[in-house]
C-alpha cells in the first residue's frame, strides 16, 4: 500500500484543510479517484486521504454525498500528482482533467 503524497499526519484532510482544525480519531481512508481502475490508481499513486466518518460516509457532508467535496478533492489529487509528473501523464492514466 502506497503512503498517501497529499498528507503525511494521520487526520482528516478536510477538517485540516477547510476548517484548521485537526481531527485525529475516527479517521477512514478515501482513494480520491473511485471505481475501478480510478480506485486502484489512486492507490498506486498515493492518491487518498484520511477523512473523518462526517466527511467520508456521512450525509450531507461526506465526499460520497457531496459532487462539490468530491470534485475538490479530485482537485487536490491532480495538484499532488503534478508536483512529480505532468498533466499529460495525469490525463493519460485517469483519463479525466479537474484542473
Amino acid at each position: 500500500m502506497a503512503k498517501s503524497i497529499l498528507q503525511t499526519q494521520q487526520e482528516c484532510y478536510v477538517c485540516r484543510r477547510i476548517y484548521n482544525v485537526r481531527t485525529p480519531y475516527g479517521l477512514e481512508v478515501h482513494h480520491i479517484f473511485p471505481g475501478n481502475p480510478g480506485r486502484e490508481l489512486s492507490e498506486r499513486n498515493g492518491l487518498k486521504v484520511w477523512l473523518c466518518q462526517r466527511h467520508h460516509n456521512m450525509s450531507p457532508y461526506g465526499v460520497h454525498y457531496d459532487a462539490v467535496l468530491a470534485e475538490w478533492l479530485k482537485q487536490q489529487g491532480q495538484l499532488a500528482f503534478e508536483r512529480e509528473h505532468s498533466r499529460a501523464e495525469f490525463v493519460q492514466q485517469f483519463g479525466e482533467n479537474h484542473l
